[in-house]
């Protein structure tokens, strides 16, 4: 697999997001979970993500116990920042005494001694983003990690980070149904030498065509249910745009999810997305799609058909969008 490079750190090209293997998609088998972290290994993908909060833990606990013997052939990344209370509410906590301690936490249920790859999972808004960055940059002092990241910040947040410490990757929801980041974010990663890393890059599998009903996903433990894009008309109408991917994947013999991650491979050298799976099959259909070679037509045309404005829904209920940090 060819790689690229995300502010100094060298990755595969595609890497994995394991956060499914904890929560939000579904039950999951726990060997099948970790026969798919191996295969990803062998089959070249050197960039794993996970979070301290996937699961509570579980997602860093069982990276840490199913790879702690290969950990030298991987690019390990997560997230510290988001923090959930006793009934179950989300928040963020950015303080700078809080960061050495999640690092800490997370590198014990990892079974290693450094990070590669260090994210804020959210800005606290409460916190001033220098200071944060600040205390990450001290991990990287004390070597418990080597590069810094954050994820669903703003353009303005990013260079203000920038100017306390390098940030090696912005990490986004970015995909064909997901358009944001083209407006301010990834012109000013590119500006300033920060890679880009897509999470959610097939839509949440709805850009996999496999999603022909609204009801396949409202169980409890799927947080799809809850989405905007996922519900009533919106759902009939999206479903309408994913026909025509699969359409145009008909004609280049491929899976709409294989085309779905070509077309943002095709959107630079800098950019890594992290399709999530639990599954060895879809591991190994997601792997194919780097070999897809696409035309500038086939990009064009399919940011035609998924231009933003024939998109149903925003990305979150309300709340949650207006708790984003946004340009």
């Amino acid at each position: 697999m060819r790689t690229v490079t995300l502010g100094g750190l060298t990755v595969s090209a595609l890497g994995l997001g394991c956060m499914g293997m904890s929560q939000a998609y579904g039950e999951a088998d726990l060997a099948e979970s970790e026969r798919t972290l191996n295969r990803a290994l062998d089959l070249g993908i050197t960039f794993l993500d996970t979070a301290n909060v996937y699961g509570m833990g579980h997602n860093e606990k069982l990276i840490g116990r199913v790879l702690k013997a290969r950990r030298h052939e991987f690019v390990l990344a997560t997230k510290f920042g988001i923090v959930v209370d006793e009934n179950g509410n989300r928040g963020v906590d950015g303080r700078p005494e809080q960061v050495a301690l999640r690092c800490e936490e997370s590198l014990e249920r990892l079974q290693t001694d450094v990070i590669d790859l260090y994210y804020l999972h959210r800005p606290d808004p409460n916190v001033a983003i220098e200071d944060t960055v600040g205390a990450m940059a001290r991990l990287v002092d004390a070597g418990k990690v080597r590069y810094l990241g954050l994820s669903e910040v703003s353009a303005k947040t990013l260079r203000r980070a920038c100017a306390v410490h390098p940030i090696a990757a912005v990490q986004s929801e970015y995909s064909l149904w997901t358009r944001d980041p083209e407006a301010h974010v990834l012109p000013a990663c590119r500006e300033l030498g920060v890679g880009f890393v897509p999470f959610s890059p097939l839509g949440r599998a709805m850009l996999t065509g496999v999603i022909e009903a609204a009801d396949a996903v409202q169980g409890a433990r799927d947080m799809r249910g809850g989405m905007p894009r996922f519900q009533g008309e919106n759902f009939s109408h999206n479903r309408e745009l994913v026909e025509g991917l699969v359409a145009i994947a008909g004609e280049r013999n491929c899976s709409a999810g294989q085309l779905a991650l070509a077309w943002l491979l095709a959107k630079g050298d800098d950019i890594a997305p992290i399709p999530g799976t639990k599954r060895v099959r879809y591991l190994e259909e997601n792997v194919a799609a780097t070999a897809l070679q696409l035309t500038a037509q086939d990009v064009a045309r399919l940011d035609t058909l998924f231009n933003p404005d024939n998109v149903a829904g925003t990305r979150y209920a309300a709340a949650q969008m207006r708790a984003l940090d946004r340009d």
